[in-house]
């Protein structure tokens, strides 16, 4: 199944670039279902529906999202229910415990009384994203577009699996789970109880579950959409953003620059507002393209409201596209997705989207416009956001490579790619056969590669978005040559 994360920079308008993103997907023929984890209700304002709800029944038996709500052909909406679902998570947990918790007289809790922990959310979304993948055949999605909490919180999201996994092989390794069939003799000798079954049953539906998770981000169908909102704060909180989701081998397949405002306006207010975009958009080409298309989203005059004209690609004013947005590089802008860019934005060209053609009045505050015409939809930006191309569902190649350079410089050279990385925030640690990498906030475990381990660290460096850590052999491990 083809997964897109949605995330980016905080207030930038992920969630409607999500919905943008299954709009298109569900016009290609693709079944798709649009996966949210905000509680607030901004999903369903924007969607133009009710409440989504959780679906009747026991919790335990039931998915961890609410009951999908068909918004356009082939195009569903549900959001990640943290609350029923922990609920019936723990429930279920004292059920298969109720023998131990009477042992020591404890007093279950009844479901009514429980409330979801913090953190807690962060487990459902990990949970949805495996559910959606075991969906029976013809009844599960084509497309899973999932709107993503921000970046930081994005990127220690997907890196949980693996923490967690490498957490469980700390402190429960495999060969203690092989010895547990001598359990009973371990006990004798020891004098002390060992470990019942129960907890090493576990921790094995624990590491596949897991194993599960990690195995659909690590997938070559599972790829990261950017959303910011272009200007001069948002240029670094994008840079960590990116440093982070390469450190974890998240693959990025998109930038979209939201809320663009147009240009060559006579106002000044305006003008000086969408100078700022360009400049910080000029900047983004530079960084990111044509590595990472870039694609640029029209400012709309409004927040969006509803699908609008989900099949024609206009809006339900009849606005839309009529410039042809995805311009001849199948961008969303004048300059197509990361194609070359002129030194001095000018004005928008034939191949944009000009917000003032899809919400007429909108492209100059003082303009005026009919205030009873039909809010724009989703349907406006679904053509220059575009849809997921297809990628296969295997596990993507590894992107860390060791160079031999022993016979020039008696070196191995691993080399690791972290765009977005300054010397700054970048550290590195040597322990036993890991190497500890933080960039920024962020921090991850790399275990060796088998050669490395029979090295010493003898230095490193970072240039131009790849860090390279040199190994020497080390002697007293290296092999003898006969």
């Amino acid at each position: 199944m083809r997964t897109v994360l949605v995330t980016g920079t905080g207030g930038a308008g992920r969630t409607t670039v999500a919905a943008a993103t299954a709009l298109a997907a569900a016009r290609e023929g693709q079944r798709t279902l649009l996966l949210t984890a905000d509680p607030d209700g901004t999903p369903e304002a924007l969607l133009g529906i009710g409440p989504l709800r959780s679906a009747p029944g026991r919790s335990a038996d039931r998915l961890p999202w609410s009951v999908p709500v068909e918004l356009a052909p082939g195009l569903w909406a549900a959001r990640v229910v943290t609350d029923e679902w922990f609920r019936g998570e723990l429930t279920a947990l004292q059920d298969r415990g109720h023998g131990l918790l009477d042992m020591l007289g404890a007093t279950p809790l009844d479901g009514e009384e429980l409330t979801a922990l913090p953190g807690v959310e962060t487990i459902a979304l990990l949970r949805a994203l495996r559910a959606a993948q075991t969906a029976p055949p013809g009844a599960g999605w084509d497309v899973l577009v999932v709107d993503m909490p921000p970046a930081p919180d994005a990127v220690a999201l997907l890196a949980l699996p693996e923490q967690l996994r490498r957490y469980l092989r700390r402190l429960m390794p495999a060969e203690r789970q092989a010895a547990r069939a001598l359990r009973p003799m371990l006990a004798q000798l020891a004098g002390v109880p060992m470990p019942a079954q129960k907890l090493y049953e576990t921790a094995e539906r624990w590491e596949r579950e897991l194993a599960a998770v990690q195995g659909v981000m690590e997938s070559e169908a599972t790829t990261v959409r950017l959303v910011v909102d272009p200007g001069p704060l948002a240029d670094r909180a994008l840079r960590t953003a990116r440093a982070g989701l390469a450190l974890h081998g998240c693959r990025v397949e998109a930038v979209i620059a939201n809320r663009l405002l147009p240009t060559g306006s006579s106002d000044p207010w305006l003008a000086a507002l969408s100078g700022q975009q360009q400049a910080a958009l000029k900047e983004l080409y530079e960084q990111w393209a044509p590595a990472v298309p870039v694609l640029e989203l029209p400012h709309l005059g409004r927040d969006p409201h509803g699908i609008g004209d989900a099949q024609g690609g206009g809006d339900a004013h009849g606005g839309g596209d009529p410039r042809g947005a995805g311009g001849p590089h199948g961008g969303g802008g004048p300059y197509g997705a990361g194609g070359p860019r002129p030194a001095d934005p000018g004005p928008v060209g034939p191949g944009a989207m000009d917000p003032a053609s899809v919400d007429p009045g909108a492209a100059d505050p003082g303009a005026g416009g009919d205030a009873r015409r039909a809010p724009a939809g989703l349907a406006a930006l679904a053509s220059a956001v575009g849809a997921p191309g297809a990628r296969p569902d295997r596990p993507a190649p590894d992107p860390w490579t060791v160079e031999d350079r022993l016979a020039d410089d008696g070196v191995l050279l691993w080399r690791l790619p972290l765009p977005g990385a300054d010397r700054d925030g970048l550290g590195l640690v040597r322990r036993g056969d890991e190497l500890i990498v933080t960039v920024g906030p962020f921090h991850r475990v790399l275990p060796l590669p088998s050669a490395l381990r029979r090295c010493t660290v003898s230095g490193a460096g970072l240039r131009e978005g790849w860090l390279q850590v040199r190994f020497t052999p080390d002697p007293d491990l290296w092999p003898k040559r006969l």
